[in-house]
């Protein structure tokens, strides 16, 4: 039998699998649940604004995504942030301040106190931790105090997460940071040590600079699919995958390896033949709530808005999560002398807020947002609100387990992938990271 694939969703992780099978050679199809491609990336032009209705950026954080841009060059137009965008606000008492990029900045900043800032002097000094299950807030605490707990870190994860760092752990939901300290030791020493190490040529194409595309993150989805190829895509299907001794069935076609990228919850629908008990520590995967809201004024005439956007920490006890100034990012997001916002309200710490009716909710925000972006009246030329039951998958202590489960289901199934965010990270970059490492799995097997 002819080996070909079964991608289950068609969101950035299962388009950039299927690019690269495409580009090899290797049979695939692609099964969506929804009417559209991207998942749930999308974006929408409307009054002279240019909005997105899920994610609003990516980072250049990984080869791998710098990489499938190149090979995409010409099918649409990368745009990284303005330089703008790399000051980040915080708040604090109802003002904003500049978070701190450096250790002078984290010295001479109001967000932390005195006793926290002798705290960062000797950070470098500091033993690793040994506990693998420690949360976010346990290491912040650990290494350099309350104030950059609650002034710095919890707006970062409430940005990143919509999460509490009282229940993320730091070794999952921060690998990266995690690995830091237990190979440097420190944060600030291994991040001076690792800015001396050589880099090769690939290691300098990753600039971690903040993306978009010119237009919207949904030209780089219609450039994957227009390599992809629409034929290669079933929308509006009804997925259930069935097994049969070595092969799989998805809609009377037979395949010989399967990709799933769609939630933790949707396994037990989707692959009625897995091992129940593991499934059970996989699906209890906790995903945060959202409600994203695009405003849009074709004459702004609030704070001068020259900054990625304002992160707002728990301790200001605010409705909202952040928001994001969009047309300071990227261009031609709104009217020349306009602005385009993106606020985010829910998350762990309040998922309710995200449940509310949409008259109810901006009853709710319009005042915050108004003292906040220090506006005289708010009357916006656009507002739209979408709302994401599982916005944010969440890895906290139980994630160990999952994994476990994860590989234990795929070995008593072989060529099975249970990839999505329920594993290996959030980001967009994640997301095509997975999707590439899957494809040259895939690949090999065939080879």
């Amino acid at each position: 039998m002819e080996k070909n694939t079964a991608i289950i969703g068609s969101g950035i992780t299962g388009l950039t699998t299927a690019f690269y099978l495409k580009k090899t050679g290797i049979k695939f199809k692609i099964f969506e649940k929804t009417n559209h491609f991207g998942g749930v990336i999308n974006t929408v032009s409307e009054n002279g604004f240019v909005f997105e209705t899920g994610p609003n950026s990516g980072t250049l954080s990984n080869i791998e995504t710098v990489e499938l841009f190149e090979y995409l060059a010409g099918n649409f137009e990368l745009e990284t942030a303005d330089e703008t965008a790399k000051k980040r606000l915080i708040l604090k008492n109802n003002k904003w301040y500049a978070l701190p990029s450096g250790l002078f900045s984290g010295i001479s900043t109001p967000l932390f106190n005195v006793k926290d800032k002798f705290r960062l002097l000797a950070e470098p000094f500091r033993k690793s931790g040994n506990n693998p299950f420690e949360t976010i807030s346990e290491l912040v605490i650990r290494r350099m105090g309350n104030s950059f707990l609650d002034y710095a870190v919890d707006p970062f994860i409430s940005g990143i997460y919509a999460g509490d760092t009282n229940y993320l752990v730091t070794k999952y939901a921060l690998p990266k940071l995690y690995k830091l300290e237990q190979q440097y030791g420190s944060f600030i020493g291994g991040a001076i040590k690792k800015s001396k190490e050589p880099k090769s040529e690939q290691d300098k194409k990753v600039t971690k600079k903040i993306f978009s595309a010119q237009g919207g993150l949904s030209k780089i989805v219609n450039a994957l699919v227009k390599y992809i190829g629409e034929e290669n895509i079933i929308l509006n299907s009804k997925i259930e995958v069935k097994k049969n001794d070595r092969f799989y069935n998805v809609e009377n076609e037979v395949f010989s390896h399967v990709v799933n990228t769609a939630n933790a919850g949707e396994l037990s629908s989707l692959f009625p033949f897995l091992h129940k008990e593991y499934l059970k520590d996989i699906s209890n995967l906790v995903y945060a709530q959202v409600a994203e809201i695009a405003i849009g004024f074709k004459e702004w005439k609030g704070i001068d808005l020259d900054a990625f956007g304002g992160l707002i920490p728990s301790k200001e006890r605010k409705n909202l999560l952040g928001i994001l100034f969009m047309s300071s990012i990227f261009k031609n997001r709104a009217p020349e002398k306009g602005a385009l916002l993106t606020t985010f309200v829910g998350g762990i710490k309040n998922n309710k807020l995200s449940e509310m009716p949409d008259d109810e909710l901006l009853k709710l925000v319009k005042p915050e947002l108004q003292e906040l972006l220090v506006l005289k009246t708010f009357n916006p030329d656009l507002i739209k609100i979408f709302y994401h039951k599982k916005a944010i998958a969440q890895y906290g202590a139980d994630s160990k387990k999952r994994l476990q489960a994860i590989e234990r289901l795929e070995k008593e199934n072989k060529n099975l992938f249970l990839a999505g965010s329920m594993r290996d990270g959030i980001s967009l970059a994640d997301r095509i990271k997975q999707g590439t490492e899957l494809a040259e799995i895939i690949i090999k097997s065939n080879s």
